[in-house]
């Protein structure tokens, strides 16, 4: 019987500033996520991993020894088609127990795995499959059937597996693997490969807004490197009785790095539940029945949950901490989590470059509204100008990372002009603005090309966004720059309204009175359009550059 537990990189009990301040990071030469985030606990053959919670509302317990074991049979599957250590394997599933296992599987024999969205078009996967040089994948019946149209285009794909093969789940291309026959098939003895910390494991692409998506290559070290994040943002996880859920999809990095593997890292219960479209109440749901006590809770999932009318009195929540990043919260949206959860909900800064290196914690006091938070323990955050050079404290200039930093991606697949662009000197540019002030607190405005430039100011559309979304009226805003001759641009702002508000002139001048009287008479939206809903990325992020297409498109 394995006696091990679970040991975080930060120290309960201790205040920010000395956790901030004694912390040295210990990355070995070598270093393997499946040794960390399975081996080790399987020699307990009694320790729960998951929930695997099913779409008719039953659940299945899954342990560390299953999935080592799983993870195992795969790899020795892989390794007998031809795959090699250093190709490319695609996971194209949900949230299921078939995703960590392909994972796993990949890790340990030393494969780079490729996390896919399930809902992708074909457009979007040929992209990142022909990018990569894809030589196997692992998906389900709506992932074959999209596979299917592009199958001809692919000719690297050597093997592919598919988890739905039982008679009627539909299995269109002809030669795929059936996954669970193979696992059968195949020994359960495998070696881990003993890879070096910096050898690659993801190839995470970026959501695309501007470009075409980018393959960031992250290695091994990348888990060690979101942990203190992912630890200081759930309040200093893991505590017992811990069991963490997100409704993030696993393909991206918020819900593999941020919420999948740490669990497992830290032998923290995860669970895992398919939902093709959010609903509030089933996540309400969800958290009582399967006593969820740490949520990361992206803001659009956030907002929509808002809606739902007294959540604590239908539902008995359990919970411990929540976390959210993405989007600035604002206020309102605090208080709401307050009131339901009985928690400040933590709000988190990263990107799929370089992940959660900026958070609150709401039990070490580091939480100020309208800020993301302070530079996470082992990360050294700085505003700098476009040649890296430090800006003052108030100055607004771009978000950096100093590197090197274990979290942070090694370089873009195949793209090294694009690594290269993405530094200035020795700091990575997140491509975000912001200002820091003399406390240490990180406040975000915008990305750098949503700064909206009015009358000879620079103005960042997030507080405006906060403001209007303190309005009972206001479901969700969002805030663009629009062209104007005399101003240059003036702020537009577009709104999809809460329930029983209809859009009226009236409703525009009490919006914009609301925002002139709260922050200042140069930032209150000139514009305000109402809309049914935003155009948004696969993430949940709303597409600006979509806004200010239709802004052009539009007779004020």
């Amino acid at each position: 019987m394995n006696d091990a537990q679970p040991t975080a990189l930060l120290t309960p009990g201790v205040e920010y500033d000395r956790l901030y301040d004694d912390f040295a990071w210990e990355v070995p030469a070598q270093f393997n996520i499946a040794s960390v985030c399975c081996d080790r606990w399987a020699e307990d053959p009694e320790r729960l991993a998951m929930i695997e919670v099913h779409d008719d509302g039953s659940a299945r317990e899954i342990t560390f020894l299953e999935l080592k074991l799983g993870a195992n049979r795969l790899a020795n599957s892989l390794a007998a088609h031809g795959i090699q250590p250093g190709d490319r394997v695609g996971v194209l599933l949900p949230q299921r127990h078939e995703t960590a296992l392909a994972h796993l599987a990949c890790f340990k024999l030393g494969v780079i795995a490729v996390p896919l969205f399930s809902l992708f078009g074909p457009e979007a996967l040929h992209h990142r499959l022909a990018d990569c040089g894809m030589r196997a994948i692992v998906s389900d019946a709506r992932g074959m059937a999209t596979l299917d149209e592009i199958r001809h285009q692919l000719p690297a794909l050597t093997a592919i597996y598919t988890v739905d093969a039982a008679p009627g789940a539909g299995r269109p291309t002809a030669d795929a693997l059936d996954f669970h026959a193979e696992l059968a098939a195949a020994s359960d003895a495998f070696v881990t490969r003993d890879t070096r910390a910096d050898d690659p494991a993801l190839i995470i692409y970026t959501s695309g807004t501007t470009g075409s998506p980018k393959g960031a290559v992250h290695g091994h070290r990348v888990l060690l490197g979101h942990l203190p994040g992912v630890e200081i943002s759930h309040d200093l996880l893991p505590q017992p009785g811990d069991r963490f859920w997100t409704p993030a999809d696993w393909a991206w990095i918020g819900g593999l790095l941020d919420v999948l593997l740490p669990s497992l890292y830290h032998a923290v219960p995860i669970v895992a539940h398919r939902m093709l479209k959010f609903s509030p109440e089933a996540a309400f749901a969800l958290i009582e029945r399967h006593r969820v006590r740490n949520l990361f809770l992206p803001p659009t999932a956030l907002k929509l949950m808002r809606r739902v009318k007294q959540p604590q009195r239908r539902w008995r929540l359990d919970v411990r901490s929540v976390a959210s990043g993405g989007e600035s919260l604002g206020e309102a949206l605090l208080a709401w989590g307050r009131e339901t959860f009985g928690v400040t909900i933590n709000e988190f800064y990263g990107q799929t470059e370089c992940n959660m290196v900026l958070s609150a914690c709401a039990s070490l006091d580091v939480h100020r509204p309208g800020a993301i938070g302070k530079a996470v323990p082992g990360h050294e955050l700085a505003i700098v100008d476009a040649e890296g050079q430090r800006l003052a404290d108030g100055e607004t200039g771009h978000i950096a990372v100093r590197s090197p930093d274990p979290v942070m991606f090694l370089h873009y697949w195949q793209k090294p002009e694009a690594t290269a662009a993405k530094f200035a000197g020795e700091w990575l540019l997140t491509g975000d603005m912001g200002f820091r002030d003399a406390e240490g607190y990180f406040t975000f405005l915008s990305r750098d090309d949503d700064v909206i430039t009015s009358a000879g100011y620079r103005i960042g559309p997030a507080p405006i966004e906060n403001c209007l979304l303190g309005h009972p009226a206001v479901r969700m805003a969002a805030v663009v720059g629009k062209p104007d001759e005399l101003r240059t641009e003036i702020v537009a702002a577009y709104v999809v309204l809460a329930e029983d508000w209809e859009p009226t002139p009236a409703l525009v001048e009490t919006l914009q009175q609301h925002v002139r009287s709260r922050l200042a008479a140069h930032e209150y939206p000139r514009e305000i359009h109402f809309i049914d809903e935003f155009p948004m990325t696969a993430t949940g992020k709303i597409v600006r550059k979509a806004l200010r297409t239709l802004d052009r498109d539009e007779t004020p």
